[in-house]
């Protein structure tokens, strides 16, 4: 073959590979650029075909399983989301995904790049295709910080398989959560540990009672203040207080010692490993004797640290709330200390965390004192449900995540939190409503309340179509307060309880 035959055949090969090389080098940067997007087009306009029809495919492949697993597995995707181990191979998959992602850019942009260009070029060339790759790592150490606060979170927070509890329900995770539990009880906590405070004292103490099939939610609050709290007749603590806890030798008068809220760090203090092995003695304890009173099978507990309350308001960007009564900030009723200010009545206040918290528990010369607090924090729950939405949460995920450690102390275990995720999600659209115990009544002071009554109530309220059984009961001190003869049924509606009503609480 003559040497003019040889040119001849090799002059189109050459063609086809410059023509690639002809555009310019601002539509190369454009094309590398904008196929980033989608990982392989910029190889198939580099005439790549085989390994960018690849990568194409690939890529179309990853972002269809995603859509599919985002808008069809949601409920996979928040089981894969609360296992300790699967975030971290997340996180590893996260790594190897924006490494590979960097290399096609920057390949594509060499494959794409006129064989000549002047150094102005260049230099624009390079500070663009390194700007996108520092946005790639940047995201993706956002993403992998985020998983990692999720695990953090879930391996702090919640009982693994070495926890102990002497009140949790056994629940077999493979079959329907909720099926098992048509209805689940939640004793909240608010504890305050405090400087100027011995131990833990829990002011804040709340049942939270689940439908879960609607997700409809009835709040309880009960009163600090509360003496002769019962146990169960088969607990060990029954035979150290059969007439509930207080001291009989004391007679009959306010023994702060036995009050509701001493029972946390009293208990335990006192008679240490009573009721087995428990990682939160002063909660077990709780929830045995707040469901002996309500009549009510208390299944899990989450304890608030009210300290650290504060963070988790600002981590969701404060909450809104009505403010019908100036609201003392600080302030002590019994070592006569003023409030340094007071949060100022008005519709639609959005406190930040500081004041959220002094929303909630703030009672320095207020009337009614700690029924009015109660109201509050309800209303101070139903506003933290407001407030994270889906959109919220994500969008200050890492924050949220990491004042959670801090705060939060449950005995739900990991193995059931996709159950309760989804809960949560019914509840958040839900009727929540507030079962008045009927103070006047039952309790019109701490020293005696009337359990029983309080039971009716609560029966009548969570089953108004059933006719109220008597629940078996402590044997206890005669009770000075005459039984409720006719129970009445007290569900509010928390959005007309928390509604703009200036006023003193009633």
């Amino acid at each position: 073959m003559s040497p003019s035959s040889r040119a001849r055949r090799a002059a189109p090969g050459r063609a086809r590979r410059a023509r690639p090389r002809q555009r310019s080098a601002l539509a190369a940067l454009t094309v590398a650029v904008l196929g980033a997007l989608l990982p392989g087009t910029a190889y198939l306009v580099a005439r790549r075909i085989r390994l960018g029809t690849l990568l194409t495919t690939l890529s179309i492949a990853l972002y269809g399983g995603a859509a599919y697993v985002g808008l069809r597995r949601r409920d996979d995707v928040i089981t894969w989301a609360l296992d300790p181990g699967l975030l971290l191979w997340m996180v590893a998959g996260l790594g190897a995904l924006a490494l590979v992602w960097i290399v096609v850019l920057v390949t594509s942009y060499k494959m794409l790049r006129p064989l000549t260009v002047g150094p102005g070029s260049r230099v624009l060339g390079s500070l663009v295709i390194g700007l996108v790759c520092f946005g790639m790592v940047a995201s993706t150490a956002m993403g992998a910080d985020t998983l990692m606060a999720q695990r953090s979170l879930v391996q702090k927070v919640f009982s693994g398989k070495g926890s102990k509890s002497q009140t949790r329900p056994t629940i077999t995770p493979r079959d329907d959560v909720w099926q098992q539990l048509p209805r689940v009880n939640v004793l909240l906590l608010g504890a305050d540990d405090g400087e100027d405070r011995q131990g833990t004292r829990t002011d804040t103490v709340m049942v939270a009672s689940i439908d879960t099939k609607t997700g409809n939610t009835a709040l309880i609050s009960l009163t600090r203040n509360w003496m002769r709290m019962p146990f169960p007749a088969d607990s060990p603590l029954h035979k150290v207080y059969p007439t509930g806890f207080w001291d009989p030798a004391k007679g009959d008068k306010d023994q702060p010692d036995y009050y509701l809220d001493a029972m946390y760090r009293m208990i335990p203090a006192k008679h240490h490993g009573i009721i087995g092995p428990s990682d939160n003695e002063g909660a077990d304890i709780l929830k045995l004797s707040i469901g002996e009173a309500l009549g009510l099978k208390l299944h899990y507990y989450v304890q608030i640290n009210l300290a650290g309350f504060a963070q988790l308001v600002e981590a969701l960007g404060g909450i809104t709330v009505n403010i019908n009564y100036p609201v003392p900030v600080g302030g002590n009723d019994d070592k006569k200390i003023p409030a340094s200010r007071y949060l100022q009545p008005g519709p639609n206040r959005t406190l930040n965390g500081t004041d959220a918290l002094w929303f909630a528990r703030g009672r320095y010369n207020v009337p009614t004192g700690d029924l009015a607090r109660q109201a509050r924090q309800r209303c101070t729950v139903k506003a933290i449900v407001e407030r994270a939405t889906p959109q919220n949460v994500l969008s200050n995920y890492e924050a949220i995540a990491k004042a959670g450690e801090q705060l939060i102390r449950t005995d739900i275990p990991q193995n059931l939190l996709a159950a309760f995720v989804t809960l949560g999600q019914r509840v958040k659209t839900a009727k929540i409503t507030n079962i008045d115990l009927d103070k006047k009544k039952n309790y019109p002071n701490g020293r005696n309340p009337n359990y029983a009554g309080m039971r009716t109530i609560i029966q009548q309220a969570l089953n108004p179509s059933t006719k109220p059984k008597s629940t078996p009961t402590t044997p206890r001190h005669t009770t000075t307060t005459k039984p409720t003869t006719k129970p009445t049924t007290n569900a509010a509606d928390l959005t007309s309880a928390c509604a703009y009503n200036p006023g003193p609480p009633g």
